[in-house]
């Protein structure tokens, strides 16, 4: 049986990291696609983009078309769906989190993750022209991308942009999402190299389907055939 899926980016990357999984999904019968978020087009302005144009953007993809959607969140989207999916709950058939953060109620991003590294990257945004986080080079190499080759990393070095810093610092609500009757998953690539407790978070997502796979943080990028094969399972 076909199934429709919308697939949310994270932080620094774009619709694009997703082109190889939605060309899995499609050879599978499947159709996908990957709206690339505010502030992250070529020529966006990012000094503008605010925390409800994501969640805007989101609900606008999963309302442009009429069946429902296996909805799926990578890295930071993980909160971006927690705040999205009360805004159009009749157009999710299910929540999927990959490797993503799950924030408690009331909490952003940067509340968990150790407080030198949130001052850190806000120092960078603040002097910037965008209020927005520079691509940090040591995490791409070190952690997103560890034990890859430098030919891989340059590759998704090229390929990254700024994040506008409100995606990290704005408090989210999770009462409405917490109400919502909608199946989830948390697909945990396990061999990721992030400093995140993705375990942990996993379970504040309460009744939850949780699978594994092989690889990193950019395994959907790398190795987008296990990505795919295991969104299929997950959608059923």
């Amino acid at each position: 049986m076909s199934k429709r899926f919308v697939l949310i980016h994270g932080a620094w990357h774009g619709g694009w990291c997703w082109d190889k999984v939605v060309r899995e999904l499609e050879d599978r019968g499947h159709t996908a696609e990957a709206p690339t978020l505010p502030g992250m087009n070529p020529g966006d302005d990012r000094s503008r983009v605010t925390f409800d144009d994501y969640r805007e953007a989101i609900a606008e993809t999963l309302r442009s078309r009429p069946e429902p959607a296996v909805l799926v969140g990578h890295s930071s989207a993980g909160f971006l769906l927690q705040a999205a999916a009360p805004d159009a709950p009749d157009r999710i058939e299910r929540l999927v989190f990959l490797n993503a953060f799950v924030v408690p109620d009331n909490h952003a991003q940067f509340d968990l993750v150790p407080p030198e590294v949130a001052q850190g990257m806000t120092a960078l945004a603040e002097a910037s022209p965008d209020a927005s986080v520079p691509v940090i080079e040591d995490f791409v190499r070190g952690a997103l991308l560890a034990g890859e080759s430098r030919e891989v990393q340059d590759d998704l070095m090229a390929r990254l942009s700024p994040q506008p810093l409100v995606l990290f610092t704005t408090k989210v609500r999770t009462g409405p999402f917490e109400a919502l009757d909608v199946p989830k998953t948390y697909l945990f690539c396990r061999d990721d190299q992030t400093p995140a407790p993705y375990r942990e978070m996993a379970r504040g997502l309460g009744d939850c389907e949780f699978m594994e796979i092989e690889g990193g943080h950019e395994t959907l990028w790398l190795h987008p055939e296990r990505v795919a094969e295991a969104l299929v399972r997950a959608a059923g």
